[in-house]
């Protein structure tokens, strides 16, 4: 399964790319498809790639059901990454 999911920005680096953290987890991805994104602003990124923009009120309900299900899934046994972010 493929998700796209929410990344703070914290450096920008050049013209279309930024590295983003997903609880300590840091990835250099593209902007090339969003405007006007700034530090400390949430993405959506799929691949590589930031989709669009999202307020922070919505990117933390995010990625807490994100969360959420894989403690879930912990508890219930089922194979899967030891955290999500």
């Amino acid at each position: 399964m493929c998700l796209a999911i929410p990344a703070m920005v914290v450096e920008l680096c050049g013209k279309d790319e930024a590295l983003v953290d997903l609880d300590g987890v840091r990835k250099r991805i593209s902007l090339a498809m969003v405007d006007d994104v700034a530090v400390g602003d949430y993405v959506i990124v799929h691949v590589g790639f930031a989709l669009q923009k999202l307020d922070v009120g919505e990117a933390e309900a995010t990625l807490a059901l994100l969360r959420e299900i894989a403690r879930a899934q912990q508890a219930a046994g089922e194979a899967g990454p030891a955290e999500l972010p």
